[in-house]
């Protein structure tokens, strides 16, 4: 446990634990602005009950977003200070934009929705909710183009010893870039549709509110099938440019270690990293990873022992993440399908049925966790990807310095995330107030 090693696991906690709270605002603030805007467009009063039972579950989450995403920032300056004098040209402008312009916006426009109930009119109560649905959304593009920058680096230059801009748009423009933030988005959007559908499955099986948890089991339904059919297609997507920019990640997410044509995927397998083979390997899918990786049945593809063994990233923690990822996404789409059938048939609606719904909820979050996990330890040893490895990002600090950071982080993270859930369990049964 050395400093680069402690540094990285505060980073990773910071991380996973800012992301439990992110996607469900992207998510929530889009539905939240749907129900309010069949509020303005039909006038009936159950939307409207709707956006403020939800509105309160997500100014909850909002919050201890916001406080999580604050210490992950500054992480940058302290545990990382080589990576921001580095290249903190192209990544510092980036973060620099998401901050002082779309939270800002974000965090302008929230009061305003939260305190305007009894002070706005309907129309203007309905714009604030969707520019804080806008702000939101693009203010995860910043931040999903900055990390794809240190995926996939283009439109910089060196010069005196550090990385620069040259090409700005093409910063914020690669399709890896596009391509993640599709995916990343439309995976909060399920998140959020699963949120919404467990609760209101709670409530349903119960008998509590009966019309209005119906009705926002109705229009979650819909939200989340939309967006599970557009995440796996853009999934597809991911892969090949995964392949194009990090054909090392591609190769440890499939234990793929000889360079083959047609290479093939294989649905038992496990890696065996020490020997560079499989343990396991069986029931191959022939041209399944050369299609996934290239369009084309026959392409080749390269294996993990085309690269040093010092540039493979750790590969059974990127296979497993990978391989957990993908299980999660299929239940999601089974039980997304599940509830649109609900939906469309609601004397469907059987206890076990809804009771899978509910059992279903931790679903998308483990999907997204493990997704992040692959996409970051996926790209090690490098920092930014061919340009910096991590161990040359790191500060210079004591063990002691960061190990004492790291057990604080873990202790305050715990506190937070107890009451966060406290909170969240606590107004979603209590269930909405009487206007």
């Amino acid at each position: 446990m050395d400093v680069l090693m402690l540094s990285r696991l505060q980073f990773a906690t910071a991380t996973l634990f800012h992301f439990l709270f992110v996607p469900l605002t992207l998510g929530l603030s889009v539905l939240i602005a749907l129900m309010e805007t069949q509020f303005v467009r039909t006038g009936d009063a159950a939307y409207r009950r709707m956006a403020r039972f939800w509105g309160q579950l997500f100014l909850i989450n909002f919050a201890i977003g916001v406080v999580t995403g604050i210490t992950l920032e500054f992480q940058f300056g302290t545990n990382w200070s080589r990576y921001s004098t580095y290249v903190g040209d192209v990544f510092g402008a980036l973060l620099a934009i998401e901050a002082t312009v779309t939270f800002f916006m974000e965090s302008t426009f929230i009061a305003v929705w939260a305190l305007g109930w009894k002070k706005l009119s309907p129309q203007l109560h309905v714009m604030a909710i969707w520019l804080v649905a806008l702000a939101s959304n693009l203010s995860a593009y910043w931040i999903l183009t900055a990390n794809a920058w240190m995926q996939h680096p283009v439109g910089y230059a060196l010069r005196n010893g550090r990385a620069e801009v040259t090409d700005f748009l093409a910063v914020i423009t690669q399709p890896f870039a596009v391509v993640t933030f599709v995916h990343t988005v439309s995976g909060a959007y399920v998140l959020a549709g699963f949120f919404v559908l467990a609760i209101s499955a709670w409530h349903l099986l119960r008998g509590h509110e009966t019309a209005f948890f119906s009705k926002s089991f109705h229009l979650a339904a819909n939200f989340t099938l939309v967006a599970a059919l557009v995440v796996m297609g853009l999934g597809h997507l991911s892969g090949s440019e995964v392949a194009a920019a990090q054909p090392a990640k591609l190769a440890a997410m499939e234990s793929h270690w000889e360079t083959t044509r047609s290479a093939p995927m294989y649905l038992l397998q496990w890696p065996d990293a020490k020997q560079e083979r499989n343990a396991i390997q069986a029931l191959p899918v022939p041209g399944a990873l050369s299609m996934l990786a290239f369009h084309d049945p026959q392409a080749e593809v390269q294996g993990l022992k085309a690269f040093p063994a010092s540039e493979r990233p750790p590969v059974f923690l990127t296979w497993i993440s990978f391989k957990i990822m993908l299980a999660s996404g299929g239940l999601i789409m089974l039980t997304a399908m599940l509830a649109w059938y609900i939906r469309r048939n609601p004397a469907a609606a059987k206890p076990i049925l809804l009771q899978a719904i509910l059992l279903a909820l931790p679903l998308p979050w483990i999907a997204i966790e493990s997704g992040w996990i692959l996409a970051e330890v996926g790209r090690q040893p490098w920092i930014v990807y061919g340009v910096m490895k991590t161990s040359d990002a790191v500060s210079r600090l004591s063990t002691g310095q960061v190990a004492t950071s790291l057990v604080g982080f873990v202790t305050v993270y715990s506190l937070l995330g107890f009451a966060a859930v406290s909170l969240l369990v606590r107004f979603a049964r209590k269930g909405p107030v009487a206007e």
